[in-house]
């Protein structure tokens, strides 16, 4: 076996055993012995998650030159995912909001600052049983200008006091982007400008 070779696609591509198994018809153990008499130093199968994690293409492509106009537009958006959206889950963005002028705010600034995959969009609607969920996803549909077929399955309420005026009149929408990296870069950016706030 070419051990130029493998110490290349396990130290510089991130490659596991198994992986560079697979390229050239050997078992995982068949290279993880080769590696250990060659006296190579051998990864944590969690670190080799991460490198992976981190080689993968982006689905997202954020804007580097903002102009003054696109600078506030994301430092809003911003704000608005610090305080209306989900900080617990690592992996998905997702913002909630039934007001149409800070869920437009929010998904201009996904499209335009960071420019993501607008196909992996996803639109949850939350809704009350006396409202018609089929208008209230057309009228998303169109306000948000995302494909129906981007909105899951609503989650429509009927446990609530009908004798009350909701104040949600087109439901609340979640808008959802499934992907760990754009959650991280959000929230550290937001961190970035919480602290610059807070200098003395």
């Amino acid at each position: 076996m070419d051990i130029d070779r493998i110490k290349k696609w396990y130290y510089e591509d991130g490659l596991s055993c198994r992986d560079i198994g697979e390229k050239i018809d050997k078992t995982v153990w068949q290279i993880y012995r080769l590696m250990k008499r060659k006296n190579l130093t051998l990864r944590r199968a969690s670190e080799t998650l991460q490198i992976q994690f981190y080689k993968k293409p982006l689905s997202f492509r954020k804007k580097k030159q903002l102009s003054y106009k696109e600078k506030l537009l994301h430092q809003s958006g911003l704000m608005l995912y610090w305080t209306e959206g989900t900080k617990t889950d690592d992996c998905t963005v997702d913002f909630a909001n039934s007001n149409e002028k800070m869920v437009l705010i929010y998904i201009k600034m996904l499209r335009e600052i960071y420019r993501v995959d607008k196909k992996r969009i996803r639109i949850l609607l939350y809704c009350y049983a006396n409202q018609d969920h089929h208008k209230l996803i057309d009228y998303w549909s169109i306000k948000l200008q995302v494909p129906k077929a981007q909105f899951i399955k609503p989650y429509i309420r009927h446990d609530y006091n009908k004798n009350k005026t909701h104040k949600m009149p087109h439901g609340l929408i979640h808008i959802r982007y499934n992907d760990k990296r754009l959650f991280m870069k959000i929230m550290e950016e937001i961190d970035i400008i919480a602290s610059k706030l807070l200098q003395s």
